[in-house]
């Protein structure tokens, strides 16, 4: 709570105070804001290299939430790589348990595939087209085409062994 509020207090300042800001302070920071363009100020800002940044894990820019029928056809069906389809939903158990160790699967292949989540609740036509009838249901596809499928819970093992085979399909 003390660190959201510390956090929470830094953010609020504007850049011209934090370009005032003594060095001590600054490093003892771990992040630095982003401000819109509008508020950035035409001088630069000279920021001490010991500060960390931001970065997105692997495990964001591997997976993403589809958001509709042609955003499915751009991201999943027509992909250069091979991706796994996690159709899940928000009142799903099994779901919230199967999504994150996916996840994480799918971030230690290093790119090699792509993740997206579908809610059945929200993109019911999609989940109607491939035959979701239970809830966690994965599908492997590539090129366009489900090569592999599984539904519910599966460990770690499973899930790698299930990836490494769409890998070489």
């Amino acid at each position: 709570m003390a660190q959201r509020l510390a956090l929470r207090r830094f953010l609020s300042i504007s850049p011209q105070k934090l370009s005032v800001l003594p060095l001590s302070i600054l490093s003892k920071v771990s992040a630095v804001p982003c401000y819109p363009r509008s508020l950035v100020p035409l001088t630069p800002i000279t920021v001490p290299a010991s500060i960390r940044t931001f970065s997105t894990t692997p495990v964001y820019r591997a997976t993403f939430n589809i958001q509709d029928g042609s955003d499915f056809q751009d991201r999943v069906v027509n992909s250069q790589k091979p991706v796994v389809v996690d159709f899940h939903a928000q009142w799903c158990g099994p779901c919230k348990i199967l999504g994150p160790r996916l996840e994480k699967m799918v971030a230690k292949q290093h790119g090699k595939i792509l993740m997206a989540k579908v809610d059945i609740d929200d993109h019911t036509d999609l989940a109607i087209e491939y035959e979701v009838s239970a809830v966690p249901t994965v599908l492997a596809m590539k090129n366009g085409d489900v090569v592999d499928k599984f539904v519910g819970i599966k460990d770690e093992d499973q899930l790698e062994a299930f990836l490494k085979k769409l890998i070489g399909a």
